[in-house]
C-alpha cells in the first residue's frame, strides 16, 4: 500500500521499458491524435445543428485544446513520463488524484476499442459481406494486439503510416478545395459566400446552436494529449515534448478549422448530403467518382490508428499507475523487448469484452458503458489544467528553470479552469448530453471514492510504520 507521500514514479528510464520511438514517430502520433472518424463522420452532426457558425464552436474548443496542451507541455518538458498527467496529478493533489485519472482515462480508451473494432469491422462487412461483422472486429482486435504487443516501434510504425494516409488524404482534400473556392477547379463554379451567408445566414440557428456545438466538437480534439504519454518511450522525450506542444496550433487550424471551411463554403449547410457524410459530399461536389469507397477507406485507417494507439495508451497509462502500486504489480511485467505485454493484455481483455457487449447487447449495456466516459475528456483536462497551477508555482518557488512555459500564467490557466466547469455545466444543461455527463460523473465519484479509501489507509500504514516522516519536496504533496 502507497504512503501519503506522492513515491517516484516509474518511467521510461527503468530498466526494461524500450525507448524506440524515434522523432518522425511522435510527430505523426501528436498529429494522428486530433485527426479521428470524429472529423470526418462527426462532422456533419455539428454543422447540421450550427450551421457555418460552427466554425466559431471549432475555434473555440480548439482554443480549449490548445491551452490545455500548453499546460501539459510545461509539465511533461519538465518531466516525461509514460503516465503523463496521472502522474502528474499524482504530485499535485495527491495519490487519489492519479489514481481516479489515471483509470478513468484507461477507461476511456478501453471502451473507444469496442466502439472503433466496430465501426471498422463494419466498413469492412460492406466489402465482404460473406463474413460476419464480429469476425471482422475480432480480426482488427488480434491484429492491432500483436502489433503492440511485438515492440513499441511496431506501434510507432503502424502509426507512422495510419497518421501519413490521414494527413495525405486532408491535404489533398484541402488543396483542391482551395481551388474549387477559387474557381479553379473545372467544372467546380466558385460558390463565393453565398453558402456562408445565404441559408439563414452565418448562425442561423442562433449563438445558442453554436455554444451547444461546442460540446459536440470538442471531443473530437481528445488524443492530443498521447503524445506526452508516448514521449516517455521516445530518444528524445524532451524535444518531442516541446515539438507535439508548438504544433497543435497549426494541426487544429488546419486539419480541422481549415477542412471544416472547405466543407460550408462550398456546399449548403442545410444540405441532406452535409448532415450524413459532409467530406463524401464535397468530394462528389469535385467530380471525384467513387466518392463512399475512398472515404471508405480513409475512415477505415482512422478507425485503425485509434485503435492502435487506444490500446497502446490504456496500456501504457495503467502500466504507470502499476509502477505506483495503483494497479496489480504484474502489469508493471516488461518483455524483452521492453513492451509492457501484461498491460498491454489487460487493456485487450477488456476491449474484447466491449467488442461482444456491441454485438450482444448494443442498446443496453454497451451503450451505458460508453455512456460512463462521455464527460471523461472534460475531467482530464480539468484535472491537467489543476496540477499545472499547483506545479508550477511549486517549480518556482523551487527555482526550477521549464523549457516550456505556459502563456500569460496564472491567468490563462484559471480562464482554461473556469470555461471547462461551463462546459461540464452545460452538458447538464443540454437535455442530449445530460445523461452522459451524469453517466461520468457517477463513475468518476466511484473511482475517486477508491482513490481515497487507498490513499488514507496508505497514509494510517504510513503512519503505524515511520511515525515522523521527512518534510515532502517542493515538487510533492504533504501527507495529510
Amino acid at each position: 500500500m502507497r504512503s501519503g507521500a506522492s513515491q517516484p514514479v516509474a518511467d521510461a528510464e527503468q530498466p526494461g521499458l524500450a525507448r524506440s520511438l524515434k522523432p518522425r514517430h511522435l510527430s505523426m502520433i501528436a498529429i494522428a491524435g486530433v485527426i479521428g472518424a470524429g472529423l470526418f463522420v462527426g462532422s456533419g452532426a455539428a454543422i447540421r445543428q450550427a450551421g457555418p457558425g460552427i466554425l466559431v464552436a471549432y475555434a473555440a474548443a480548439g482554443l480549449v485544446v490548445i491551452l490545455v496542451m500548453r499546460m501539459l507541455g510545461e509539465m511533461a518538458a519538465a518531466n516525461p513520463e509514460t503516465g503523463s498527467f496521472s502522474a502528474y496529478a499524482d504530485k499535485a493533489l495527491g495519490p487519489w488524484a492519479g489514481f481516479s485519472i489515471g483509470w478513468l482515462y484507461a477507461w476511456f480508451w478501453i471502451i473507444t476499442l469496442g466502439i472503433e473494432a466496430t465501426a471498422g469491422a463494419a466498413i469492412v462487412h460492406r466489402w465482404v459481406p460473406g463474413v460476419d461483422q464480429w469476425v471482422w472486429a475480432l480480426v482488427l482486435m488480434v491484429a492491432l494486439t500483436l502489433t503492440n504487443i511485438v515492440s513499441v516501434k511496431s506501434y510507432g510504425e503502424f502509426e507512422f503510416w495510419f497518421a501519413s494516409v490521414k494527413v495525405a488524404a486532408i491535404v489533398v482534400f484541402l488543396l483542391l478545395g482551395v481551388a474549387a473556392i477559387a474557381g479553379l477547379l473545372p467544372g467546380v463554379e466558385a460558390p463565393g459566400l453565398a453558402n456562408l451567408t445565404g441559408h439563414g445566414g452565418f448562425f442561423p440557428n442562433g449563438g445558442a446552436a453554436v455554444m451547444a456545438g461546442i460540446l459536440v466538437v470538442v471531443f473530437a480534439f481528445f488524443g492530443a494529449e498521447i503524445a506526452t504519454i508516448a514521449a516517455g518511450e521516445s530518444t528524445d522525450p524532451v524535444g518531442a515534448v516541446k515539438k507535439a506542444v508548438n504544433s497543435t496550433v497549426w494541426r487544429i487550424l488546419l486539419f480541422y478549422i481549415g477542412s471544416v471551411a472547405i466543407v460550408v463554403t462550398l456546399l449548403p449547410w442545410d444540405d441532406a448530403s452535409v448532415a450524413k457524410s459532409p467530406y463524401v459530399a464535397v468530394i462528389e461536389h469535385y467530380g471525384i467518382p467513387g466518392a463512399g469507397v475512398i472515404m471508405d477507406v480513409i475512415v477505415l485507417t482512422s478507425v485503425l490508428s485509434c485503435l492502435n494507439s487506444g490500446l497502446y495508451t490504456a496500456s501504457r497509462m495503467i502500466f504507470s499507475m502499476a509502477t505506483r502500486g495503483e494497479a496489480p504489480r504484474s502489469w508493471t511485467k516488461v518483455s524483452r523487448r521492453g513492451v509492457p505485454r501484461n498491460a498491454v493484455l489487460a487493456s485487450t481483455v477488456v476491449g474484447f469484452i466491449t467488442v461482444g457487449l456491441n454485438y450482444l447487447a448494443p442498446g443496453e449495456v454497451f451503450l451505458f458503458l460508453v455512456n460512463t466516459s462521455g464527460a471523461i475528456a472534460l475531467f482530464v483536462w480539468l484535472v491537467i489544467a489543476v496540477s499545472q497551477l499547483i506545479l508550477r508555482r511549486r517549480q518556482e518557488a523551487a527555482g526550477a528553470e521549464l523549457t516550456v512555459r505556459m502563456w500569460a500564467f496564472p491567468y490563462l490557466t484559471w480562464a482554461t479552469i473556469v470555461v471547462i466547469v461551463a462546459m461540464v455545466v452545460g452538458m447538464v444543461v443540454i437535455g442530449e448530453t445530460r445523461e452522459s455527463l451524469l453517466l461520468s460523473a457517477g463513475l468518476a465519484v466511484v473511482v475517486v471514492a477508491i482513490g481515497a479509501v487507498r490513499q488514507r489507509r496508505g497514509h494510517h500504514a504510513a503512519a503505524e510504520a515511520s511515525p515522523s516522516k521527512e518534510p515532502a519536496t517542493a515538487l510533492e504533496p504533504a501527507a495529510s
